[in-house]
C-alpha cells in the first residue's frame, strides 16, 4: 500500500519536476529582468557607483518632458505601422500570386523566404551598401531610368523610411509563406461552390479567402508588431539613430542611455515605457482585431 502512494506521488510530481528547468530559466532571464527594470527605473544610477539614488518617479517625467524622446516614441510608433502594413499587404498579394503548383512558382517562394534567414547584421550592412549616395545599387537603378538619385540614409525626411524598406524586405518572405500555407488550407469545395454561384473574384476574395485565413494574419500583425518595437540591429548598424535623431527607436534609446551614457535608471524608464506601450497594442489587438478572428 505505502509502495502505491509514493508511486503515485512521483507519478505526479514527476511532470513538474520535467518542467522546473524551462520555468527556471524563463522566470530568471524574462520574470526578473522585467521587475529588476522597473525598479531601476524608480532610482538614479551610472551602473558603476555601489549605491543607487532614489528618484521616484523623476525618470518618467523627465522622459515625457524630452522633445527627443517624444520624437524618438514618434519614430519608433511610425516604423512599425508602416512596416507591418506594408509587409501584410504585399506578403498577401504575392501569397495570393504563388499559390499555385510549378518549379517556378517554387522557386520564387524560396527566393522570398532567403532574406528572413540572414542576419540583420548582413542584410544591413548590405542595405547600406545598395543606398550609398555616390555608388550604390539603388541609385544607380534609379539613374537607368532618369531619376534623380536619393540620400535615402543621409536625409532626415527619407532616412526612416529607408529603414521600414529594410524591414519590409526582411519580414514579406516569412509573411508570404506563412499566407501560402493558410491559402492552400482552404477546402477547394469553397471555391467551386463560389464559381457554381459565380461569385466575383473580389466578392470570392473579402467573403471567403480573408475570413479563412484570418487567424494567419492576426498571428503575423501581432508577431510582426513585436518584431518592429524591438528594432536594434538595422538602426545601429546603418543610422545609428541618425540623421538628426530621425531613425532613433525605444530600444536604440534605451541602449544610448544605459550602456553609452550610463543612465541606467533613465534608460529602464524608457524600457518600461516600452512595455507598457507593447501591452496596450497587444490589448488593443486583440479587442479590436481578435473579434473579427474567424476560427475554422
Amino acid at each position: 500500500m505505502r509502495d502505491k502512494k509514493q508511486t503515485s506521488f512521483r507519478d505526479g510530481i514527476r511532470p513538474y519536476i520535467m518542467v522546473l528547468p524551462s520555468i527556471a530559466v524563463f522566470l530568471f532571464c524574462y520574470i526578473y529582468p522585467i521587475f529588476y527594470m522597473i525598479y531601476l527605473s524608480l532610482f538614479k544610477w551610472d551602473f558603476i557607483s555601489p549605491t543607487k539614488d532614489f528618484v521616484g518617479l523623476k525618470n518618467f517625467i523627465t522622459l515625457f518632458s524630452k522633445a527627443e524622446f517624444r520624437q524618438v516614441l514618434s519614430n519608433t510608433l511610425i516604423y512599425t505601422f508602416c512596416s507591418v502594413g506594408i509587409a501584410i499587404v504585399l506578403a498577401l498579394v504575392l501569397a495570393v500570386w504563388l499559390n499555385h503548383p510549378g518549379k517556378m512558382f517554387a522557386f520564387v517562394q524560396g527566393a522570398i523566404f532567403s532574406p528572413h534567414i540572414i542576419s540583420l547584421v548582413s542584410v544591413s550592412f548590405i542595405w547600406m551598401w545598395m543606398m550609398e549616395p555616390s555608388y550604390g545599387l539603388l541609385n544607380w537603378l534609379l539613374g537607368l531610368f532618369g531619376v534623380k538619385p536619393s540620400m535615402w540614409l543621409q536625409r532626415p525626411d527619407t532616412a526612416l523610411m529607408s529603414l521600414v524598406l529594410v524591414s519590409v524586405w526582411k519580414l514579406i518572405g516569412y509573411d508570404t509563406l506563412i499566407l501560402i500555407s493558410a491559402l492552400q488550407s482552404i477546402p477547394k469545395s469553397i471555391y467551386e461552390a463560389a464559381l457554381l454561384d459565380k461569385a466575383p473574384g473580389i466578392v470570392t476574395f473579402f467573403k471567403i479567402i480573408l475570413p479563412m485565413i484570418s487567424p494567419n494574419l492576426f498571428f503575423l500583425v501581432v508577431m510582426n508588431t513585436l518584431t518592429s518595437f524591438q528594432a536594434f540591429e538595422t538602426v545601429s548598424i546603418m543610422t545609428e539613430g541618425g540623421p538628426m535623431n530621425s531613425t532613433n527607436t525605444l530600444v536604440y534609446y534605451i541602449y544610448q542611455n544605459g550602456f553609452r551614457f550610463y543612465k541606467m535608471g533613465y534608460a529602464s524608464a524608457a524600457g518600461v515605457v516600452l512595455l507598457v506601450l507593447i501591452g496596450i497594442m497587444t490589448i488593443i489587438y486583440f479587442n479590436l482585431l481578435g473579434r473579427k478572428v474567424h476560427y475554422q
